[in-house]
């Protein structure tokens, strides 16, 4: 993934200004299928279009690092829900990228240790010397390691296969891992038939373990189009408070997601959707919880990430 991010990032300062004309009229945003959120709608009628005044292309990536390599290359401007251990992930790589909001607070991924091998959270040191698939440097990737932490697992001793969720969902269903890390509805669903989660919903709230989803550019973008960015985050705002739960919305939003109807209420009554004002008093205001948030996992993943190096990528300006 480095050398690819690297060699994305040099791709960066060789966009034409063909491709910088393309972005003013064009607007090319990254989202997670499985990954149900009320601004689906907004996406399936065109109300982004019309709020942006330019035509809104949308493409479904798998994990957030890829989200990272799309828009270092140019061909994603805006990645929604990318989640926070990609975005400090690249940071922490010199990527030239912004927080701008935050799409979605949820409940920590889940790590579902395959059933019928008997460990769970009362002996999970015995997960050392097992195979285990995560989706590396993403939000389930954090969970992981933030329960590993936990139960003091030593991860060295285990022997980590970077998949992505289906995938991993996949390969816990063969009995190829002994745990999966997952993230999005359905793939949790399938992990969900043939384990059982590692960590059970109260044991992360006692822990302290959650996560969040941002809205992420590039500086270029955010620099040359904040009329667009601005009008995106609005139109996003808008979509999440005219959700309602109709029969009609359940209806886009499943199949916009690419899931069935029961798993998308499910997954939709699990998030949270903070408005662009309680992102400004919350999470970006003084003491806010996204500079925090990042400097913290900033640490999980390199050892010596600065919080205050991290808040200078964090623009809230655009939600306002």
């Amino acid at each position: 993934m480095k050398r690819t991010l690297k060699m994305a990032m040099a791709g960066v300062m060789a966009l034409s200004t063909v491709s910088v004309a393309q972005a003013a009229e064009e607007v090319n945003v990254a989202f997670f299928l499985e990954w149900a959120t009320p601004n689906m709608i907004a996406k399936v009628n065109k109300t982004y279009d019309k709020a942006m005044g330019v035509k809104v292309n949308w493409t479904d990536f798998k994990t957030g690092v890829a989200m990272t390599e799309a828009m270092l290359s140019g061909d994603i401007h805006i990645a929604y829900s990318q989640g926070l251990a990609p975005f400090v992930t690249a940071i922490q790589q010199g990527a030239p990228l912004k927080m701008v909001g935050i799409a979605v607070v949820y409940e920590a991924n889940d790590c579902f240790v395959r059933n019928g091998i008997g460990i769970d959270a009362s002996n999970a040191t015995e997960l050392e010397g097992k195979t285990v698939a995560v989706p590396l440097n993403t939000m389930a990737d954090f969970a992981f390691r933030k329960y590993m932490a936990h139960y003091k697992v030593d991860i060295s001793k285990m022997k980590i296969v970077d998949q992505a969720p289906p995938d991993g969902a996949k390969s816990l269903a063969d009995g190829a891992v002994d745990m999966a890390c997952i993230f999005g509805g359905a793939s949790s669903k399938a992990a969900g038939e043939v384990g059982t989660p590692i960590m059970s919903t109260q044991a992360k709230v006692d822990a302290g373990i959650g996560s969040f989803d941002v809205v992420a550019t590039t500086e270029k973008f955010a620099t040359e189009n904040p009329e667009l960015l601005k009008s995106f985050l609005e139109a996003t705002d808008d979509a999440n408070s005219s959700f309602k739960g109709t029969d009609e919305q359940w209806k886009i939003v499943s199949e916009a997601s690419g899931m069935d109807l029961e798993t998308t209420k499910n997954q939709v009554k699990a998030f949270i959707t903070p408005s662009n004002k309680e992102q400004l008093e919350k999470y970006f205001g003084k003491d806010g919880i996204a500079a925090s948030a990042a400097g913290a996992l900033g640490l999980v993943f390199k050892g010596d990430s600065n919080s205050s190096d991290i808040a200078k990528t964090i623009d809230p300006s655009f939600l306002q």
